[in-house]
């Protein structure tokens, strides 16, 4: 009982983060709604100043400010594949459906465009099994951002935050079946490790050669290399589900990545990027930034052919990803595809769906591991949120290990492959200014073969309850 109170204490940091909010929110808040391009008051907040200005000629300011008594209409979402890229709303340089949308705190000040957005959950964890385990704990993310046009193109600086490491006490919370990454010389097994308090550091610079073409560059000391969709605390299809998938170390866990440098080029609805990088995931200490050579490579192509489609394939090699296996390397492939729905042009919510394939491919060993990932959000009434995750992952003999350190001579190798099946509903309220407060919480089965029976029982599952807070504009 008393360590609860102890992960209820430290949680209680997490909320205070997103309850500082409306401070922030009253800097940006202040700035009059007769702007498009200076309004924190959209619904969404997409588009640079640089071409909001640009799409606003011609218009009068009568006009404008009739579009912003209207909190339904959408006139700064993205409109081309190029505008989407220009916004930088997601992590690293993924793409999203145009159609998208993001609470973001917008305010302009001289030549630069701020903008801030984030999410906290406040959770409780509930399994059952040999191998379930309880926790309370925290996860977030904050993004603030910095834009403005620079020569030929548009300057953007941007961070990203997490308190997962104070709020996520010894180095990991409860995730039946589980794997990914070390903690204090023993992999972490039925659990996930927190977020890095840097996530992202990084400078971009897009560079407009003609009009439908882009250049873009980026580069970061700590960041998100062109590997996999969007990861997933940043999904609209996994908003308001805060547990990594069982797939994340086949999919998408670069996303925080040292020592990231991407080149990319992007002509009307398609792009094709490279990035090099340091290839070795983070270990316990998650205050820090963890410097490394450029050892790995990656490559991806991405397709928008409509407003509510997004595409990837990507193929990248990672150089000793693994503290406890220096000397294997992992050829991983991802391809993925997600398709957002406005529902009543967006006045109503909207229904976003992802599906993603990961696979690994170690060296020497030569072994393959595969996962499939199927999810969906639908945000309806506006303020009601029903979530569904469907997974089939392979697992190797890690599982058997439990919290016990790798023996000598140890070797991964396939072990088994398991379902697991989530539901979720939360219902959200905006009593605090500029933070949209919900409560809800999920369920997941899990299935897996008989013989892991007599270690985590027959048809595990697990029970999450919690709290949660997002920045949100004004009237939404």
């Amino acid at each position: 009982m008393e360590k609860c109170i102890a992960r209820g204490k430290c949680s209680i940091l997490l909320a205070a983060a997103l309850l500082a909010a409306p401070a922030f929110a009253g800097e940006l808040g202040a700035v009059s709604c007769t702007s498009l391009s200076l309004c924190p008051c959209l619904d969404v907040a997409t588009t640079p100043v640089s071409v909001q200005q640009r799409s606003m000629q011609g218009m009068s300011q009568t006009t404008a400010q009739m579009t912003m008594s209207m909190p339904n209409m959408n006139m700064a979402s993205p409109t081309t594949f190029i505008e989407e890229i220009l916004a930088h709303s997601t992590a690293g340089t993924t793409a999203e459906p145009n159609s998208t949308p993001h609470d973001m705190l917008m305010a302009q000040k001289g030549e630069w465009t701020f903008m801030f957005h984030g999410v906290g959950f406040l959770n409780s964890q509930q399994q059952t099994g040999p191998r379930g385990a309880d926790k309370v704990f925290g996860t977030s993310w904050f993004m603030p951002m910095a834009q403005r046009e620079l020569g030929n193109g548009t300057l953007t600086v941007r961070g990203m935050f997490s308190l997962d490491p104070a709020t996520i006490t010894g180095r990991q919370y409860p995730e039946l079946f589980q794997l990914g990454e070390t903690a204090f010389g023993k992999p972490i097994v039925d659990g996930q490790h927190p977020h890095n308090f840097f996530m992202e550091l990084a400078l971009l610079y897009d560079w407009k050669l003609a009009k439908d073409t882009l250049l873009s560059f980026y580069a970061a000391p700590v960041g998100d290399p062109a590997i996999g969709p969007e990861a997933f605390p940043h999904r609209v299809s996994a908003s308001e589900d805060t547990l990594a998938p069982l797939g994340h170390h086949l999919q998408d866990s670069t996303h925080i990545a040292d020592d990231v440098v991407t080149l990319g080029l992007a002509y009307k609805i398609a792009r094709i990027e490279v990035s090099g990088f340091h290839g070795r995931e983070p270990n316990e200490h998650r205050w820090e930034i963890q410097a490394g050579a450029i050892d790995s490579w990656s490559a991806r192509f991405t397709l928008n052919p409509a407003k509510n489609w997004s595409g990837q394939f990507s193929i990248t090699h990672l150089t000793s990803p693994e503290q406890l296996f220096p000397n294997e390397n992992t050829l991983r492939m991802t391809a993925s595809a997600t398709y957002n729905k406005p529902l009543r042009d967006g006045a109503w919510g909207n229904w976003a769906t992802t599906l993603v394939w990961g696979r690994n491919r170690t060296s020497p060993d030569a072994e393959i591991f595969n996962s499939y990932l199927a999810e969906s959000t639908a945000r309806f009434a506006n303020h009601n949120y029903a979530w569904t995750r469907i997974e089939n992952v392979d697992r190797t003999n890690e599982l058997l290990l439990g919290e016990n350190p790798i023996p000598p001579g140890f070797q991964e190798r396939f072990l088994a492959r398991i379902q697991a099946y989530t539901f979720g509903y939360d219902h959200e309220w905006n009593f605090i200014r500029h933070v949209s407060t919900a409560f809800g919480g999920q369920y997941t089965l899990y299935t897996a073969p008989a013989s892991l029976d007599p270690i985590y029982g027959s048809h595990p599952m697990g029970v999450l309850t919690f709290l949660r807070f997002r920045a949100i504009p004004s009237q939404k």
